[in-house]
């Protein structure tokens, strides 16, 4: 019984050592995704498909497009400009039209059901707009538009992003994540 003891205790360091060696490690970084960083800062705009739940009051909960005007059109409070709010502000802005007259502590929540698409255009076999899907890279984002034509450069791609006057174009690898709306330019290379 003592050699087993014995065994077990000359076992237990290589036991900790190989656990610590197999263990998932954790990355650690300074700076956060920023692509994920802006989608949890999503701001509505055009082509955004979005729900609105009123908890207990069925008749104020919808599902609704938001086309080119940025408005929508809701219960008892009439037009709301949507386009650039996200949908903490969106809430935040139903709950104050509905608290008073009509319910005492309404409990609103905002979610996107579809996001509106992005576009892909240039050196690509089918160029056109695509249906958004979190996670969605260049590399996916061509995949879609059916690959590369035999003209196209990897290395400029270029992405414009933004709304309004507040767009911005900058250079895009495979690797880079995109966003709803975004605008993504495959260049010919040069032979």
């Amino acid at each position: 019984m003592n050699s087993l003891k014995l065994q077990q205790a000359r076992l237990r360091p290589l036991a900790v050592a190989l656990a610590l060696l197999f263990a998932p490690v954790p990355v650690l970084s300074g700076e956060a995704d920023p692509s994920s960083m802006e989608i949890s800062n999503y701001k509505l705009d055009s082509g955004d498909r979005i729900a609105i739940r009123v908890f207990g009051e069925e008749n104020l909960s919808m599902e609704t497009y938001l086309g080119d005007s940025g408005m929508i059109n809701y219960p008892f409070i009439g037009e709301i400009h949507v386009s650039g709010l996200n949908t903490s502000e969106l809430e935040r802005k139903i709950v104050a039209g509905l608290k008073g007259d009509y319910l005492i502590n309404p409990s609103v929540e905002v979610s996107i059901v579809q996001y509106r698409p992005f576009f892909i255009n240039g050196e690509v076999n089918t160029p056109g707009s695509y249906t958004f899907h979190p996670g969605l890279t260049i590399n996916k984002a061509v995949a879609m538009a059916s690959g590369f034509t035999p003209r196209a450069s990897e290395q400029k791609i270029t992405v414009e992003r933004g709304l309004g006057d507040k767009k911005r174009s900058f250079k895009a690898d495979m690797d880079t994540r995109l966003l709803p709306g975004d605008i993504v330019t495959v260049e010919q290379s040069i032979f």
